[in-house]
């Protein structure tokens, strides 16, 4: 459903725009901040969460990386130069560390992999500061992590062109698009 939109507002309470392609998790995840106390507005596509920004920027936006159309970070650019306080943060099934690092150069506070629950985003829209005391993963990644983070750092430098970064791996095109297809590896 491109471009459907839902508006709740009530005074007082803090703008939130949920911007996300899947219908069920938006609306289950709208529902579940609202409850929280954020004035949610959503839509299924960046175009659509844009324009509903522009006529009233959020304090908060939880904007999904793929979707159809633009990308969640040309959303996540668009909102923060649209207004620089609105806290943003991405979620995303393909979590990379060049998309992280990108979407918070592009102006997103947080970054977290789906599935997150309310209470994670909330915390993450809420949270001012990093957490240093973050356990650390002693273990390397492993190889087929590497790989899927390689293909998304050149997909990010070729602006999602499926065709140039098969170029630039030298990979057959069908072969990218399998394994883009796939979930990406757990470290």
């Amino acid at each position: 459903m491109t471009g459907a939109a839902q508006i709740d507002t009530r005074n007082g309470d803090p703008t939130l725009l949920v911007a996300d392609d899947d219908d069920v998790f938006r609306s289950v995840l709208s529902r579940a901040l609202r409850r929280r106390g954020y004035a949610v507005v959503s839509a299924s596509d960046a175009a659509s969460a844009f324009a509903l920004a522009a006529n009233d920027p959020p304090k908060f936006a939880v904007v999904d990386l793929k979707m159809p159309g633009a990308s969640g970070l040309e959303l996540v650019e668009r909102l923060h130069a649209l207004d620089a306080k609105t806290r943003i943060v991405v979620l995303t099934g393909y979590a990379s560390i060049a998309t992280a690092v990108e979407a918070m150069k592009l102006g997103a506070i947080g970054y977290l992999s789906k599935p997150a629950t309310a209470d994670e985003i909330a915390t993450a829209l809420e949270r001012d500061r990093g957490n240093s005391s973050i356990e650390l993963d002693g273990t390397p990644p492993s190889i087929e992590r590497i790989e899927w983070e390689h293909i998304q750092r050149v997909l990010l430098e070729h602006d999602g062109n499926i065709s140039a970064t098969a170029r630039a791996l030298k990979m057959h095109r069908r072969t990218l698009q399998r394994k883009l297809a796939k979930r990406p590896v757990r470290r």
